[in-house]
């Protein structure tokens, strides 16, 4: 007897696929958009393949250009998130050509560059004739930031004339360039108009530069009356841009509660990040916090290694008390070498616990450790204009 077949069959094939039930209109829906997404993101690979050919003779010179200047090129953004790719970025009114290039709006290109040191400046200067055009007052202000210093501290031949100086650093800040700002308020400040000094920092730190902004948190913390709250509120933003004095001065502010709530963990930590930035200050003030417990857990390892590395970067007191140190280790001929570094940069205390190392020594020793502190050279600081 032959056997029934039975319904549905075994095989996965879909019964009936002439009918709509196999796809529902939501998967036809579905795949029609996906189809008409694929064909968007193959117009914009075609854009972008069509725009290379403008944007590769300029690589050479971009590739050298700030940070804050670099536009995103064509590989880059082939490689970015589908959702950013179709993006109508090479419009046709946006496609990059000569005559586009040389609408670049000047005083966008001004307060982008006001920040950059001669090198980038330079750099920038040689995208294309709108960018070299709309950066000449930038390169004139870095001539004049240039002879101001040279006024300032007599250097290149030039007698040191501080009204000079101001005159110059004034020209160049007229230019739009921040670190000419930042200089004449210096200048300023150190003659006691304190007001003009504020009003310059004020300047370049609105328009970005890190220098001008801690200038101008330590200015509100020493004026008369003091502003604590906007103190700390540019202090903060240098110290987020990685300038290791505002980060140092934030660290004191918090660690003194001034103009804000005392908080120890969070002095500690930027004075460590000051202190990892090179800041000699807050290498001494980090071993402190390791020493003591305070803002981090008690370290004597932690504490002994930032101390000696606030000794190797010249700090004077760090000095002292790292030849103690190693003078309660045994460590007698490198104890004398620190605390006679100390005693020569005014440490009185140093000179005492020398001549007791001096004692226990031999006369060679003696010799060598005074030799080795005549050839000491501090470590590279990182140094910023500021009070």
């Amino acid at each position: 007897m032959k056997k029934d077949k039975t319904w549905p069959a075994g095989s996965d094939a879909r019964h009936f696929s002439a009918l709509p039930i196999g796809i529902s209109s939501k998967q036809h829906q579905q795949q029609q958009k996906k189809k008409k997404q694929q064909q968007q993101d193959n117009d914009v690979d075609n854009r972008l393949s069509s725009c290379q050919s403008h944007l590769q003779p300029r690589s050479c010179c971009v590739a050298k250009l700030h940070p804050r200047l670099l536009l995103t090129n064509s590989k880059n953004v082939l490689n970015q998130e589908p959702s950013i790719q179709r993006l109508p970025l090479f419009s046709s009114s946006l496609r990059p050509n000569r005559s586009e290039f040389s609408m670049l709006p000047n005083d966008v290109l001004l307060k982008i560059a006001a920040t950059f040191t001669h090198p980038n400046l330079q750099s920038a200067s040689l995208v294309c004739l709108a960018w070299r055009d709309a950066l000449r007052p930038l390169r004139e202000a870095m001539l004049f930031l240039r002879w101001g210093k040279r006024f300032k501290h007599g250097r290149s031949g030039v007698q040191a004339n501080l009204q000079k100086a101001l005159d110059s650093f004034l020209k160049g800040a007229i230019r739009g360039s921040t670190l000419a700002m930042v200089d004449a308020g210096l200048v300023y400040w150190e003659m006691g108009e304190k007001e003009q000094g504020i009003s310059l920092y004020r300047k370049a730190a609105e328009l970005g530069d890190a220098s001008g902004q801690c200038n101008l948190g330590i200015a509100y913390l020493q004026a008369e009356p003091s502003n604590p709250k906007e103190s700390i509120r540019w202090l903060y933003k240098a110290s987020v841009a990685g300038h290791v004095r505002a980060q140092y001065q934030l660290a004191l502010c918090l660690h003194h509660s001034h103009g804000v709530i005392r908080n120890l963990p969070e002095a500690a930590k930027w004075y460590l990040r000051a202190a990892e930035g090179g800041y000699s200050r807050a290498m001494y003030n980090t071993s402190l916090c390791y020493s003591h417990g305070e803002g981090f857990t008690q370290s004597h390892r932690l504490a002994r290694r930032w101390m000696k590395r606030a000794a190797d970067h010249g700090h004077t007191k760090a000095q002292f008390e790292h030849g103690l140190n190693l003078f309660s280790e045994g460590e007698m001929m490198k104890a004398m070498v620190y605390l006679e570094l100390a005693t020569r940069a005014g440490e009185s205390g140093a000179a005492h616990v020398g001549e007791v190392i001096r004692q226990e020594l031999s006369p060679s020793s003696v010799d060598r450790a005074l030799l080795l502190a005549d050839n000491w050279r501090p470590l590279l600081l990182l140094r910023s204009s500021s009070h």
